[in-house]
């Protein structure tokens, strides 16, 4: 019998349901093609939190104690349909000399009419080129992590995998091999969180110029990078159009590619029990010649770095100010609203004095440009 539902959450949903029906973890894992191993895990995540154990968790707040009352909603579109030129500062101005109360704030006014279609947006913002780093040489294991998505290929459900993988250059160890529905920033970032979990942190992440562990905006950064910096790990990426100086990952994604997908499974549950079947061989089984023929696991230790319960606060001691990023990415700088990155939202960034009264902004370790009279200019 087929899977009725395409996506993880789901199918571990399905199988739960029908277990606590009374059927055998057995006789369903027989039937919908997966390992007992595999059952028993999903059985135990659901005695120990229940359904939630079983569902991907959102990071989206559950209250928003701010939001817009509708009726306010209601009248700010009433009110650009009528004046349909009018920005939202105007009709802040003019509605609040008319009801005597006050409105949101103007950034607040002008994502409402966005949201309802009435707002053309700008141009595209200038973007900024592909920004490689220096490869360093990993001597031992954690100091250079790899990071990547394998092309996609379809499974037997005609659905798309994606799946993102996670190396330690200097053992060539496995250390995540996550059969993904699409390349996601939050999805990578928990799949990161997990492995930081088991393994530790790296010195640094070496990636490629593509979504989601880079950008063509300040910095190259994404929300995913971002929050590695907040970890005090180093990024590292390559040149574009340059996928040797990823070599060692790419040739694991050959092997991976020929051993794994040829053919794919059913589902992306079944093609992830795959994946880690070939994680346990390659890790533990599978010699290396780079290794005097050792296996990964022989060579590779867990990072004496542990992955901290609350992000720790960046120290700017080298840095006259501090600012804080809002959610659209600017900073208020001489009571003016400069757009820095929406990589950044809800980040701190430090700012520095310079002899030629330029101001230096910083994120983490990395200079991003200077903000003047005249704007910002990104390095």
């Amino acid at each position: 019998m087929p899977w009725k539902s395409k996506t993880p959450v789901d199918l571990r949903i399905e199988f739960m349901k029908r277990v606590m029906k009374g059927e055998t973890v057995a006789e369903l894992c027989r039937e919908f093609g997966i390992s007992r191993k595999t059952g028993d895990k999903f059985k135990q995540r659901f005695k120990r939190l229940g359904e939630a154990g079983l569902l991907d968790q959102s990071r989206a707040p559950k209250v928003i104690p701010h939001r817009t009352a509708p009726e306010v909603v209601k009248l700010l579109v009433e009110e650009k349909k009528r004046h349909p030129s009018w920005g939202p500062k105007k009709l802040k101005n003019v509605l609040e000399g008319r009801l005597h109360c006050e409105l949101p704030a103007t950034s607040t006014i002008g994502d409402i009419l966005e949201r309802a279609g009435l707002v053309s947006k700008r141009g595209r913002r200038r973007s900024v080129p592909p920004q490689p780093t220096t490869l360093r040489d990993a001597l031992a294991p954690n100091d250079v992590w790899c990071i990547d998505y394998k092309g996609q290929f379809r499974l037997g459900d005609r659905s798309l995998c994606y799946p993102l993988t996670l190396t330690d250059q200097r053992s060539r160890f496995i250390l995540g091999c996550h059969a993904m529905c699409a390349i996601s920033d939050e999805e990578a970032r928990e799949s990161c969180e997990e492995i930081f979990h088991r393994y530790g942190l790296p010195k640094a992440i070496r990636s490629d110029n593509g979504v989601p562990f880079a950008s063509n905006g300040l910095g190259s950064l994404t929300r995913l990078s971002a929050y590695w910096l907040r970890l005090g790990i180093e990024l590292e990426r390559i040149r574009p159009a340059h996928p040797e100086e990823n070599g060692q990952h790419e040739r694991m994604h050959r092997t991976l590619k020929f051993e794994t997908t040829r053919p794919p499974r059913t589902n992306l549950l079944q093609q992830q029990e795959r994946f880690d079947e070939f994680v346990e061989e390659f890790n533990n089984e599978r010699p290396h010649e780079a290794l005097a023929m050792k296996r990964p696991a022989q060579v590779y230790k867990p990072s004496p770095r542990k992955l901290p319960t609350v992000l720790p606060e960046l120290d700017y001691a080298q840095h006259d100010d501090t600012m804080s990023v809002d959610r659209g990415g600017y900073v208020c700088f001489r009571r003016r609203r400069t757009y820095l990155s929406t990589a950044l939202a809800y980040q701190t960034v430090g700012v520095r004095e310079e002899v030629d009264g330029r101001w230096l902004v910083s994120f983490a370790r990395l200079d991003l440009g200077h903000l003047d009279n005249t704007g910002f200019n990104p390095l």
